[in-house]
């Protein structure tokens, strides 16, 4: 059943802030529908559709692993997708792509921001009708869902209306107005009045939007739609500071609203950076307090939860999802992958680690190359010398790093050549013993794989010894309670990091 726009109370899209804890919680305070941060056409063509069953969400992914969109069952009838866009074609793709997962798109015609600007989107588009007229046509007639757009006034009321008309024409659901120029900002007034000429003007919803400054609660956020004369509200920066504003009661108290986000972003995996952005726009009035000084320092999701006393509720989310991520890969056979090692061609030893490079689990300025790199320069041997090669049907890639004339690599293909050879020098770290840099939240997964590495290498070293003193053939093979060692090649049952795409070997 398509959305209806009249009657609704709205959470406007916000950068940075409309991402899934923040759109879960506005429809738990009472918000109608929500939109999703604007995201650009390029991100979403380039990210791949994921379903994460141990998160039970929809995940778009980049190369590098960064969620560009996260959404779920719970508010998928309520939640309208903004594309930033400035191609009619390209918007119709990226919109297609997502169509399934939400239930209308929006068009960000509004956005008056520089980067919006220079890439022809956003406030951009106000003074190119036929460019909108494109745009917006081709999704109407594209998409099984609704399509919309979001836009700020013009000067003059005449070509406003003017503007307003032809996008009527175009068959969208609805249009969301901002009651300033593209050249204003919150400081100066919203022209509600201008808003309820619009809605006058149309026939399809209006939605008003640019209130927020003088909001704190449902009833002022009434006031401002009854004065705006629209058939529904939109409210935005009144939703980022306390988003309980939406509630019939009245708003709660900022710190709880701010534990209660904090529960969804653990519960949904939101990563450090965006979850501080959020935390610090809610207590812009309060930073001086003293959680509000402690949040400017943090850089992990740990620290985050240690100041709002919420560490053992954090920890326990990480090791449910810990189980929950161990049980499907039993259940998929994932655990197949293992540590092994072989000879190669030219006669030197390779190791093969099930691990991978997941940026978020390391600092931004530390990598495990320049570890490795660091640790080879300290202990005066030869640089690490990576071979990578790429896999020409997917452009994927799997490297091999050489330190002391020992190989290491891992069993993934992996999107770009920087996550190939961060992967191999994570395994030559761990052989050497050595911290590959990754952070404390991550720390029971690389204490895991180098307690397996030690049971290998001590179970390796038994087996050739063994081997030795028999003498009876040249191959020998030994059960043990660690895995299965024959000549070469050691085989482990069960491994703390694999990745669900299969190798060539497994296909």
């Amino acid at each position: 059943m398509p959305l209806d726009y009249r009657q609704k109370v709205i959470l406007a899209p916000m950068v940075r802030v409309c991402t899934i804890p923040m759109r879960l919680l506005a429809l738990e305070y009472g918000a109608d529908l929500v939109y999703c941060e604007e995201i650009i056409d390029f991100k979403i063509l380039t990210a791949k559709r994921k379903v994460n069953d141990v998160l039970g969400t929809v995940d778009y992914i980049l190369n590098d692993d960064i969620v560009v969109f996260r959404t779920c069952p719970q508010e998928k009838h309520k939640l309208v997708f903004q594309l930033g866009t400035a191609d009619a074609k390209r918007a119709l793709i990226a919109a297609k792509k997502v169509e399934n997962d939400v239930s209308a798109i929006d068009v960000n015609m509004g956005c008056p921001k520089e980067f919006s600007i220079k890439g022809g989107m956003g406030a951009a588009l106000l003074s190119k009708p036929e460019k909108i007229k494109e745009i917006l046509t081709t999704l109407v007639s594209g998409l099984s869902i609704p399509v919309t757009c979001k836009i700020r006034i013009l000067p003059k009321l005449e070509d406003t209306l003017k503007l307003v008309k032809l996008i009527e024409s175009t068959g969208v659901a609805a249009i969301a107005v901002h009651g300033r120029t593209k050249y204003e900002r919150s400081r100066h007034h919203n022209r509600n009045d201008v808003i309820r000429a619009i809605a006058e003007h149309l026939s399809i919803p209006v939605i008003a939007n640019g209130g927020s400054r003088d909001i704190k609660t449902l009833k002022e956020i009434k006031e401002f739609w009854k004065e705006a004369g629209t058939s529904s509200v939109m409210i935005a920066r009144a939703a980022e500071w306390n988003v309980s504003v939406f509630r019939p009661d009245g708003p709660l108290p900022l710190y709880e609203v701010i534990r209660k986000y904090l529960r969804f972003a653990a519960e949904y995996d939101n990563n450090a950076i965006n979850t501080k952005y959020c935390v610090l726009q809610m207590m812009h009035e309060t930073m001086k307090e003293p959680e509000g000084q402690a949040m400017l320092g943090v850089t992990t999701m740990d620290e985050i939860y240690d100041i709002w006393d919420m560490k053992e509720f954090y920890s326990d989310v990480l090791k449910k999802r810990k189980a929950q991520e161990e049980m499907m890969k039993s259940d998929t056979g994932e655990n197949d992958h293992c540590i092994k090692r072989r000879k190669t061609d030219d006669g030197s030893v390779l190791y093969e680690f099930p691990v991978r490079f997941i940026k978020k689990d390391y600092p931004v300025a530390v990598t495990p190359k320049q570890r490795l790199y660091e640790w080879c320069k300290k202990n005066r041997v030869d640089l690490p010398k990576y071979n990578t090669v790429d896999r020409v049907e997917d452009r994927c890639f799997s490297s091999v790093v050489t330190v002391q004339g020992i190989k290491y690599t891992t069993p993934f293909w992996e999107k770009s050549k920087p996550l190939a050879e961060q992967g191999a020098a994570i395994a030559c770290m761990i052989t050497l013993g050595e911290d590959d840099g990754r952070l404390e939240e991550a720390k029971h997964e690389k204490e895991t794989m180098h307690r397996k590495w030690a049971q290998f290498h001590s179970q390796s070293n038994n087996d050739e010894s063994s081997t030795k003193r028999k003498a009876t053939s040249d191959r020998t093979s030994e059960e043990t309670g660690v895995g299965t060692f024959e000549k070469g090649d050691f085989v482990e049952p069960d491994s703390p990091e694999t990745n669900s795409k299969k190798t060539p070997e497994e296909s």
